[in-house]
């Protein structure tokens, strides 16, 4: 095996560790890291291990655990009766909060559906309970990146290790 291969399976394995901590720092983007980690992986084993259909189904977990984290704030709100403003506060607090941050990612959809709800119902309870449910709903987002990432390692390292 030459150094540049070495070199590569350890950049390989460095994305996929980061990319599971990633998948509990929402600053880091998990997912994507540990789909480029298994690519890289299985592309310097010239795919003997890990074929395309097995990329694909890691893709196809990939593309939805990055939804996840757009989705997730929108369909906590949605899910207590959030007027649409609340909804779309939610999701442009998501967005915004995405470039100020762990504080902004943590506090951007809570203090979007806040407004977008006060804004449209004016009642400040309301407003509250809806924001509480946005953040319950982005809690879970993450619970699902976290399950994501660890099924797509898992599976990873089971067709690796069953293709030996």
């Amino acid at each position: 095996m030459l150094f540049m291969d070495i070199a590569l399976y350890v950049l390989a394995i460095a994305l996929i560790v980061g990319g599971l901590i990633g998948a509990v720092l929402p600053t880091i983007p998990g997912i994507p890291m540990i789909f480029g980690g298994i690519w890289l992986a299985a592309a310097l084993d010239d795919y003997q291990h890990l074929g395309s259909v097995w990329l694909l189904i890691l893709g196809i977990l990939s593309a939805i655990g990055v939804a996840m984290d757009f989705v997730s704030a929108s369909f906590g709100a949605k899910r207590v009766g959030a007027s649409s403003l609340a909804i779309w506060g939610a999701s442009i607090g998501t967005f915004i909060g995405m470039f100020l941050g762990l504080p902004g990612l943590i506090l951007g959809p809570f203090v979007g559906a806040l407004v977008g709800e006060l804004v449209s119902s004016k009642s400040v309870l309301r407003s509250a309970h809806v924001s509480i449910g946005t953040w319950l709903g982005l809690l879970f987002g993450a619970l699902v990146k976290l399950v994501l990432s660890l099924m797509m390692v898992g599976l990873a390292a089971g067709v690796w290790l069953l293709n030996l």
